[in-house]
C-alpha cells in the first residue's frame, strides 16, 4: 500500500528549502557528437524532500538510469544545475565529485556488489577506509549498521555464507554507513524472490520511517507502491509525479 505519511515542515517556501535533499532544474545529457548526437535527459526538473521515499520508473531507453546516474554523481550533466544536501554538485569533477558522492550517497545495487573474500563487516567497513576512518570507529559504526539491519549474527560472515536477503542487508548496511543525504537503490529486488524481497522492502520502510531520504528505481510495480511518490520518466523527460503535495512543486517537474 501506498505510503501517505506526511512529514512535519516539508511544504512552504523557507522549509522546502532548507529540507530539499533533491533540488535538480534542467539537467538535460547529451552523448555523442554532430550527427551522432543522442539526448539522453531533455530538462528534468525535480526535488526531493528529507525523508521522503520517491520510486522512479520508466521503460528500456526512457533515461531513466541516465537520471539515476546523475543524481547518484556517478556521471556529470551536460547542462542545468543540481543541488544535493544543501550542496551545488553539479559542476564537481575529478577529487571533489568521488568525495562528494561518497559522503552524499549510499548505493545499493541488484548485485549487491561485495567483495566475496572479505566478511559481512568488512565490507560495510569499506566507504569508510576511503574517508579515512580510524578502524576503531570503522568497526563500532559498521556493527551498528549491521545491527540496524538485522544482521547482528552476520558479521564474521563471507558473502558465499549468507543467503541473498542478507547480502543485500549487508550492502545497505553499507550504503548507510556514512550517514548519506540520499539513500539511492537500483532494482534493490531484483535478484530475490517474493518472500525475500518482501523483508527487504520492509526494511527500506523501517529505514524511511526514521528518516533515511530514499529513491528507488524499479520497473516493479508492487516496488514503486511503497514511496510517497511515484515519477515516471519518458523520452528523457518526467511524464508524470504521482504523490506530490503542493509544496513540492519545482518548475518544469510535474505533469506535463
Amino acid at each position: 500500500m501506498q505510503s501517505t505519511k506526511t512529514r512535519e515542515g516539508t511544504e512552504g517556501g523557507a522549509g522546502r528549502a532548507s529540507r530539499a535533499v533533491i533540488e535538480a532544474r534542467d539537467l538535460t545529457k547529451v552523448y555523442g557528437r554532430g550527427e551522432n548526437t543522442v539526448e539522453a535527459l531533455a530538462g528534468v526538473s525535480l526535488a526531493v524532500e528529507a525523508g521522503e521515499w520517491v520510486s522512479l520508473i520508466g521503460p528500456s531507453g526512457s533515461g531513466k538510469s541516465t537520471l539515476m546516474n546523475l543524481l547518484g554523481l556517478l556521471d556529470r550533466p551536460t547542462g542545468g544545475s543540481y543541488n544535493l544536501g544543501g550542496r551545488e554538485v553539479s559542476g564537481l569533477r575529478g577529487g571533489e565529485l568521488s568525495r562528494a558522492r561518497r559522503d552524499l550517497v549510499g548505493f545499493v545495487f541488484q548485485s549487491y556488489n561485495l567483495l566475496p573474500g572479505e566478511t559481512a563487516l568488512a565490507n560495510v567497513e569499506l566507504p569508510m577506509v576511503y574517508a579515512d576512518v580510524g578502524r576503531k570507529e570503522r568497526r563500532r559504526r559498521a556493527t551498528e549498521a549491521l545491527e540496524r539491519v538485522g544482521l547482528s549474527g552476520r558479521l564474521k560472515h563471507k558473502p558465499t555464507e549468507l543467503s541473498g536477503g542478507q547480502m543485500q542487508r549487508v550492502a545497505i548496511a553499507r550504503a548507510l554507513v556514512n550517514g548519506p543525504s540520499l539513500l539511492l537503490a537500483d532494482e534493490p529486488t531484483g535478484n530475490l524472490d517474493s518472500k525475500t524481497s518482501e523483508e527487504i522492502m520492509s526494511l527500506f520502510g523501517e529505514l524511511h520511517d526514521s528518516g533515511v531520504t530514499i529513491m528507488v528505481v524499479t520497473h516493479e510495480a508492487e516496488v514503486a507502491e511503497r514511496g510517497d511518490r511515484t515519477i515516471e520518466i519518458r523520452d528523457g523527460r518526467i511524464f508524470g509525479d504521482e504523490g506530490r503535495s503542493p509544496g513540492r512543486d519545482v518548475e518544469n517537474g510535474g505533469r506535463r
